[in-house]
């Protein structure tokens, strides 16, 4: 078993060892230059290397920020349209009518009496848009 294991580092040892110059190699070559053909590393060298992390890279882009670029222009164009009257649920869970529209937020009317401010990115679902019936 040991001999084994040292026949094997052995081997490894030769394997991984820079090779000496030899007189079979060319005069105009210095001994340190790689053989032709042959270095590049683990992808074969030059532009290979990157095809993957390239691919990997246009991968995370149609899965991951594609589909949250869309989300967030349909929450904007959402947003744009909600009108005073409408009836919105907010991300708190909150449900009221648009009292009144501001610059960066909206007056909601949550019971008779009852108004509160709350920011335009609160509003997460239209239930009634102003002047409809309820969705179905």
């Amino acid at each position: 078993m040991l001999a084994t294991l040292t026949n094997f580092a052995f081997f490894l040892a030769q394997a991984t060892a820079p090779a000496a110059a030899s007189d079979t190699a060319p005069a105009s070559a210095p001994a340190s230059a790689p053989a032709q053909g042959g270095g590049g590393g683990l992808f074969g060298g030059g532009m290979g290397g990157w095809v993957p992390i390239l691919l990997l890279v246009a991968a995370m882009y149609f899965l991951l920020f594609a589909p949250q670029r869309k989300k967030q222009k349909e929450m904007q164009k959402m947003l744009a349209e909600i009108d005073t009257g409408a009836e919105v649920m907010t991300s708190s869970g909150i449900f009221g009518t648009i009292a009144n529209k501001k610059d960066d937020r909206f007056v909601l009317r949550i019971a008779d009496g009852v108004k509160i401010e709350i920011h335009k990115s609160a509003v997460q679902t239209v239930i009634k848009k102003s002047g409809q019936d309820a969705k179905s």
